[in-house]
């Protein structure tokens, strides 16, 4: 088996999603009219994901466990989309603020504050999340 997730998931559906309540796999989007989530994607249980300015998860994405993905801040009030591109990993406990890019193959480590794009293939760790 390679890192193909087209290999890793073959029989792959999208899970039904509604507003705010848990899909079969755990993980719950409010405001699912703003995601756009391509296939073969991996999200964890239990992570959030706050679609309100538009969240965009391309194909082979892989998600950990109790990450929160919010386009839109209720404590600061800041809002903007959020891309994630194909074949990005995001280690467990990682928040990924609004107005975020994640690159193609990059890899977020766990326990990471994501408030500033992350390039294309590169690992990014820590609070806030950096190259380092």
């Amino acid at each position: 088996m390679g890192n193909d997730p087209r290999e890793r998931f073959e029989e792959w559906e999208q899970p039904e999603i509604v507003d705010g309540e848990l899909t079969e796999y755990n993980w719950l989007v409010n405001n699912p009219s703003g995601l756009q989530l391509e296939e073969y994607v991996d999200i964890g249980a239990f992570t959030v994901i706050n679609a309100h300015a538009g969240v965009t998860i391309e194909t082979g994405v892989q998600i950990g466990p109790h990450c929160d993905i919010h386009s839109k801040s209720t404590i600061d009030g800041e809002s903007g989309t959020i891309h994630i591109r194909e074949g990005a990993r995001i280690g467990s406990h990682t928040t990924v603020l609004p107005g975020v890019e994640i690159g193609r193959d990059a890899l977020v480590g766990s326990h990471s504050l994501v408030r500033d794009d992350v390039p294309d293939g590169a690992f990014y760790k820590g609070v806030p999340a950096t190259s380092n």
